[in-house]
């Protein structure tokens, strides 16, 4: 099957919804795990609108490529510490506490590696260097919850993530006004609340997990972890790398070539659309797991059930994020539109991204069902494609038609991954039946 017709089959999968008992299981299901994406996504917000109206358009631009700077290392923490959990997932029930230490031993060291790299890219990008070093320790301290995230949905502890999210946006937004009312909000202070929120929310996964982190015992070693990479890592990797170049291409060439001035004015049309951006790389953490244990016990139609679940959930917080927006526009435009940034082009972004997440919203449940399957090699092959789309459409448009075309390069490559992968999944459901 070609790319076009695997893409036609990818819109007539989305239109086959759940009957209204398998809805609202769903939503049922979703309600505790969605919340706290959607307060991170709130808090974001929040925090995306006070950093619009009170910093610079240059420095509103560096905030706004760390919030896709920070979610990749979190990407890259999932690669290299989520497949071997889901394999672990497939064979029996639990997690072994020596396969626990080795993760955790891992991850601290993939933690300091993110430190490292968003600090570095964040000083490259204009930060000074006082504000690099502290979203530097923010990309570090994310990449140590993301893990722990991971594992605590793999475990079946929903509520301990659920109060971990509830305390990072607590923890934010209050920090964050208070630096407003006190006059007292700069680069500096912002990325010092950033890694305050992410520690402590790390406080929600208990007492004994965080010193099992701190201290992870003679059980398992990071030298183990060279199996886990040989075997399931690396491909991963590779996968998440081709991924993020389609996904977010323009943020790094628009950013580096034209400026954090330029991309602020990208980030401002898709601050709206946030809320389905956020939910949709969050919610593959609530599903992986499901799908793997149901794969593992030979449960294919189940496993393609929570499939059509996923789209159900994410299609319906698409729809009400593109509500949501409307409704901030015709009613409160101040809100977004800032003095001194163009509404026209703000529009033309926002539509962009209303493509750009519908795209996304349509693949993700059958990547996620790849992932849970353990076809990493496969993925990181069709991701190729689309990453080459992606990286040469943007960078023409880029230097021809300007940094708000450039998007229409994201569209390509997405568009080519869809069909990728769902041509992929096909497959797949054609060999194991």
């Amino acid at each position: 099957m070609n790319a076009r017709a695997a893409l036609m089959d990818a819109f007539e999968t989305a239109s086959t919804f759940a009957p209204p008992r398998a809805i609202r299981a769903t939503i049922s299901r979703y309600s505790l795990s969605a919340g706290g994406p959607m307060t991170i996504s709130a808090a974001h917000f929040i925090a995306s609108l006070i950093f619009l109206h009170t910093l610079a358009p240059a420095q509103f631009g560096l905030f706004s490529f760390l919030l896709i700077v920070v979610p990749f290392s979190l990407s890259i923490t999932g690669s290299l510490l989520g497949p071997s959990l889901m394999a672990e997932l497939r064979r029996t029930t639990r997690i072994e506490e020596a396969t626990l230490a080795t993760h955790l031993k891992a991850n601290l060291v993939i933690a300091a590696l993110a430190a490292a790299i968003v600090a570095a890219l964040m000083y490259e990008s204009g930060a000074g260097s006082t504000p690099a070093l502290l979203l530097g320790l923010y990309g570090g301290a994310m990449a140590l919850r993301g893990f722990g995230r991971s594992y605590a949905y793999a475990v079946k502890w929903p509520l301990r993530v659920f109060l971990s999210d509830i305390v990072y946006s607590a923890v934010l937004i209050s920090g964050l006004l208070l630096l407003l009312t006190t006059d007292r909000l700069t680069m500096a202070s912002a990325a010092m609340v950033l890694a305050i929120a992410a520690i402590f929310s790390m406080a929600a996964f208990g007492a004994a997990y965080l010193a099992k982190l701190v201290r992870p015992g003679n059980a398992g070693s990071i030298w183990a972890y060279g199996a886990i990479w040989q075997e399931w890592a690396r491909w991963a990797v590779f996968g998440v790398v081709l991924t993020e170049l389609t996904a977010n291409a323009h943020a790094y060439l628009v950013t580096f070539i034209s400026g954090p001035k330029a991309f602020a004015v990208l980030a401002l049309g898709s601050l709206l659309m946030r809320p389905a951006s956020l939910v949709l790389s969050a919610l593959p953490d609530i599903e992986r797991p499901r799908m793997a244990a149901k794969i593992g016990k030979d449960d294919i139609t189940g496993a393609f059930r929570t499939v059509k679940e996923f789209r159900t959930a994410a299609v319906a917080i698409w729809i009400a994020t593109i509500l949501l927006a409307g409704v901030l526009l015709m009613w409160f435009p101040h809100t977004i539109l800032r003095k001194g940034y163009d509404e026209t082009q703000a529009l033309i972004v926002l539509a962009f991204w209303v493509v750009i997440l519908g795209v996304r919203t349509l693949r993700t449940p059958e990547a996620v069902f790849l992932q849970a399957a353990g076809e990493f090699r496969a993925l990181a092959r069709v991701s190729m494609w689309s990453s080459v789309t992606s990286l040469a459409v943007t960078l023409a448009l880029l230097l021809i038609a300007g940094p708000i075309f450039s998007l229409a390069g994201l569209v390509a490559g997405d568009v080519v991954m869809t069909g990728n992968i769902f041509a992929l999944t096909r497959n797949w459901k054609r060999v194991h039946g």
